[in-house]
């Protein structure tokens, strides 16, 4: 289940007999003239036999014939349910993107537990994972979307009209044949690998380079915005596309913690309760991206994501959560050591309050230790300048400390003392007035032509 592979099936087909496939919210009967787009590739299952008016066909697709299914020319006769004939167009399955949670469900027998309401999965990992079986169910067409951000999407195996390919191989003869090309489009790449997650701990879903396609199909569906939550400072679950009021716990473990084993624990010790009948969790191994300061990328950390929601409103909203979380977190203390939990950090956002992190996170730690850094380092180099130490360092230049008080005074400009010249801050000289021309220039010429000229940044002493 949670740590090895989980059954998801693909919802939608491309049956002749599926009414939501026409647009008049019908199958075609005698009299109906049938439309197949012309330049929309398709395959198309059909399972019984059929007598149509006239019937348009693609330049690209393919109909898969149950048995005994086929068609047939309207003879004339009398057709009940059908008298009047009508053009109905097959609708277009182009828009049935693979990174649809919409277009997805778990079914049996993968997390059995999910039937009984209490666990569910943030979006990231309602579509297929990396370990994950795909299942289109049998007897039925389909056509799907593959575009994706990944190079290759990995599956464990796929099951198509009942039987199951779950090595490279058989996958890789299987696209060679016609049906796949008109089954799957798009820039994306199906691999099929036929192995499990190896790590008892879990492994991570691995779709987090395509959520802004899983997002964007579920904004898509609830009109472009997520829900507004009762909460004031909603979480934002690793893995999910809105934020939720509830709880979130992240925990470090050993290797010898297992996922699976954990979850159960929780169902039945926690969410079985009658006081936590509301509430909902979402467990998975999750990747944590690490910054330094908060500011600059440095690594990602696997950690143990815990998302713990209910259906509380108003100020009720999350307050359920919050206490499972709680008690969670009281259970981690006492038998942490021994579930290979090294330790948990809790999150709360309820609707009438917010409560912080129960542990200090990394990244404030991070900051904190660089702000002290960086006042130890500036007090060192004040000490220093203070007693005169910097410049016994004969490699070193003389250093020059300009305060911001000291520079307000040296800003401010004497008054001119003659309309021929004007304050330059750069320099602490005036411009040389016509009267001293003649002076300043035997000046120069006994200096063997050498100009010389005051520089606030130097002392006198050293330019001799």
């Amino acid at each position: 289940a949670a740590a090895a592979a989980v059954y998801k099936q693909w919802i939608p087909n491309t049956n002749f007999e599926t009414i939501s496939n026409w647009d008049k919210g019908r199958v075609p009967c005698a009299r109906d003239m049938v439309h197949f787009e012309k330049n929309k590739d398709i395959s198309v299952f059909v399972r019984s036999p059929h007598m149509l008016t006239d019937m348009y066909l693609p330049l690209n697709g393919e109909f898969v014939l149950a048995s005994g299914a086929g068609f047939a020319a309207f003879d004339g006769s009398w057709d009940p349910g059908c008298d009047s004939g009508a053009t109905l167009r097959f609708t277009d399955a182009e828009n049935h993107t693979w990174f649809n949670p919409m277009l997805w469900q778990v079914v049996p027998p993968g997390r059995e537990l999910e039937a009984n309401g209490h666990l569910f999965s943030v979006d990231e990992e309602r579509v297929p994972c990396h370990y994950d079986d795909v299942i289109f169910q049998p007897q039925t067409s389909f056509r799907v979307n593959i575009d994706s951000s990944q190079q290759v999407i990995h599956l464990r195996s796929i099951s198509l009209m009942g039987q199951e390919l779950s090595s490279p191989e058989a996958w890789a003869e299987y696209l060679q044949a016609s049906s796949a090309q008109l089954q799957f489009h798009g820039n994306g790449t199906l691999q099929v690998t036929g192995t499990g997650c190896p790590d008892k701990s879990g492994c991570p879903c691995g779709n987090s380079l395509d959520g802004h396609r899983i997002c964007a199909a579920l904004l898509r569906a609830s009109g472009s915005q997520c829900p507004t939550p009762a909460c004031r400072n909603p979480l934002q679950p690793l893995g999910h596309c809105c934020r939720v009021c509830g709880a979130i716990i992240n925990l470090d473990f050993t290797p010898d913690f297992d996922l699976q084993k954990y979850q159960d624990r929780l169902v039945q010790s926690f969410l079985s309760q009658p006081k936590y009948a509301s509430v909902q969790m979402a467990i998975s191994k999750v990747h944590k991206a690490q910054t330094f300061l908060g500011l600059v990328p440095r690594s990602s950390t696997p950690l143990i994501q815990i998302v713990l929601i209910d259906d509380g409103a108003g100020a009720q909203s999350g307050t359920a959560a919050e206490q499972l979380a709680a008690d969670i977190m009281e259970d981690i203390a006492q038998n942490g050591e021994a579930l290979g939990i090294t330790s948990g950090k809790m999150e709360v956002a309820t609707g009438s309050t917010q409560v912080g992190s129960h542990t200090l996170s990394g990244i404030a730690v991070e900051t904190i230790l660089g702000l002290l850094l960086g006042l130890l380092f500036l007090g060192g180099i004040l000490l220093l300048y203070r007693k005169g130490k910097l410049r016994s360092f004969p490699r070193l230049p003389t250093l020059h400390l300009s305060w911001p008080w000291n520079r307000l005074e040296d800003l401010v400009s004497p008054a001119p003392s003659s309309k021929k010249g004007f304050d330059n801050p750069m320099f602490d000289v005036e411009p040389p007035s016509i009267d001293s021309r003649e002076e300043t220039q035997q000046d120069m010429a006994h200096k063997n032509h050498q100009v010389f000229y005051l520089n606030p940044l130097y002392d006198a002493s050293e330019m001799e």
